[in-house]
């Protein structure tokens, strides 16, 4: 097991179900489009895919998150939750219409966040679609920890979380044609300080 992937299995396990809360935003697919998500964590969005008829797989590299998504389905019909790794996934060239890829690359250090945009890229069929959302270099948690590369840094769980900038997701995905990349910035407040989230989500065609 790979150090970050050992820090994921560990916060799962102490913490149980890490992601909650409502989904503010999902595109407009056809029903029974093939859609993937990854780094799918405990499977806070699969129900609402699964609501808009999608086919959805959705995989992450942590057994414990995965056990926790696969009951968000209610059955194989549905689709599948799995253990597979982003950098490297099983599935056949070109096969799915969306990729999801929220909060799932940056976590991950420059040669395999390259490597993730370059499977995104194989799966998608052409037309296909990414759908990208990752914190900005903006973001109030920016510089929290240690630094382990440029605009990357390792806090106390061992998670490291890389912070873009619009460019720099431009750059890489440079293999699919871009259809908006925004910065989002909202207030929220955190033991009585007014603090900055801001993120950036991003939508290429193949």
């Amino acid at each position: 097991m790979i150090p970050d992937q050992q820090a994921w299995e560990e916060d799962y396990c102490q913490r149980g179900m890490l992601w909650s809360g409502p989904i503010h935003y999902l595109p407009v697919l056809p029903p029974a489009s093939r859609v993937l998500e990854l780094g799918c964590g405990n499977g806070k969005t699969v129900p609402a895919m699964i609501r808009r008829g999608w086919d959805v797989t959705a995989v992450d590299f942590s057994s414990r998150a995965v056990a926790f998504c696969g009951k968000a389905f209610p059955d194989l019909s549905h689709g599948q939750a799995m253990i597979a790794d982003a950098r490297w996934s099983p599935f056949r060239d070109a096969v799915f219409d969306a990729v999801f890829a929220v909060h799932v690359t940056g976590h991950m250090p420059a040669p395999d966040r390259k490597r993730i945009a370059g499977e995104v890229i194989r799966l998608l069929r052409p037309g296909g679609m990414l759908y990208f959302c990752e914190f900005s270099a903006d973001d109030f948690r920016f510089g929290k920890g240690h630094e382990t590369e440029e605009a990357t840094f390792r806090r106390g769980n061992g998670i490291i979380t890389h912070y873009f900038s619009e460019q720099e997701v431009e750059g890489l995905f440079s293999g699919l044609t871009p259809v908006s990349v925004n910065t989002h910035r909202w207030p929220m407040r955190v033991r009585g300080c007014s603090l900055v989230r801001s993120e950036i989500t991003a939508v290429f065609t193949r």
